[in-house]
Formats: structure tokens, C-alpha cells, sequence
């Protein structure tokens, strides 16, 4: 599974949202300076991120953005799906319907791939935003993001 720059810049913004939103709405500006990351390509990461619910708009002069639910309430898969999608690396007709692939009724593969879907599911679910932010308050308390190199 390979993933986009909008989902890893959408983690990143996703972090960046909940350590600094507790006390006021984040702009996207800030967001963006922060992480090293376009304003105009975050707006359009922040817009997938409101329509799945994720993070919400407030207006007025201090507006910006602010979590939709409690941080512990957002898995690293609701994020990616928001963003990405499936995170199926493996799209196998047989896993979703018997009708679907012609060789489904002896294929073994089909076990192998549905192992590492639920795996992948399984990590990313397991995984919550209130987890991400202590790690990364632990490792970089100053909040920014300077390695435009790392994911």
C-alpha cells in the first residue's frame, strides 16, 4: 500500500489541528506555515477532512478549524479513509462477492490478500489522533514540521 501526499500531508495537518486547536480555531495558514505544506493544497485536504466529518469550520475573525470529535474518537483510519479512500492495496473481486471473480471458487491468494487488508485496517484503527499528538509533542515540542523529505 503505497499512500498519496494527501494523506500523508493529511496526518500531518490532523496533528498539527489537534495540538493546536484546544484553545482556538487554527487557521489553515498557520497549519500550513507549521508543516511546510501549500495553503492552496491543504485547503483542498482540509475540505475532504470536513466532509468526512473529521474537523469543523468555525466563522468570524477568529475562525479557522477545530476538531470534530475528541481527539481519542479519531482513528488514523478514519483520517486515511477520509483521504484516500479504501486502503484496500488489494482489490480482489472474490473477497467482495463470489459472482465477482471467475476464479474465486478455487483461489488461495484471495486468503492472502484479505489477511493483509484486515491487518492494515486492523493497525490504522487501532491507532487514535490523542496518541499521535503525545508522540509527537514528545519528539517535537516545538510543533513544526523542517524534514519536507519525511512522510
Amino acid at each position: 500500500m503505497k499512500l498519496s501526499t494527501k494523506g500523508r500531508y493529511g496526518l500531518r495537518a490532523m496533528i498539527d489541528l489537534a495540538r493546536y486547536s484546544g484553545r482556538e480555531p487554527v487557521t489553515i495558514g498557520s497549519v500550513a506555515a507549521r508543516q511546510n505544506i501549500s495553503e492552496r493544497y491543504l485547503e483542498q485536504i482540509v475540505a475532504l477532512l470536513k466532509k468526512g466529518g473529521l474537523v469543523k469550520s468555525i466563522r468570524g475573525a477568529s475562525g479557522g478549524y477545530v476538531l470534530a470529535r475528541e481527539m481519542k474518537e479519531i482513528s488514523v483510519g478514519d483520517i486515511l479513509r477520509a483521504l484516500e479512500g479504501s486502503l484496500e492495496p488489494v482489490k480482489c473481486a472474490a473477497l467482495d462477492s463470489e459472482d465477482g471473480c471467475t476464479a474465486s471458487g478455487g483461489c488461495v491468494t484471495k486468503y492472502v490478500w484479505q489477511k493483509i487488508n484486515e491487518s492494515i485496517a486492523r493497525t490504522v484503527d487501532e491507532m487514535n489522533l490523542e496518541e499521535l499528538v503525545q508522540e509527537s509533542e514528545r519528539i517535537n515540542p516545538e510543533g513544526d514540521f523542517t524534514n519536507p523529505s519525511c512522510g
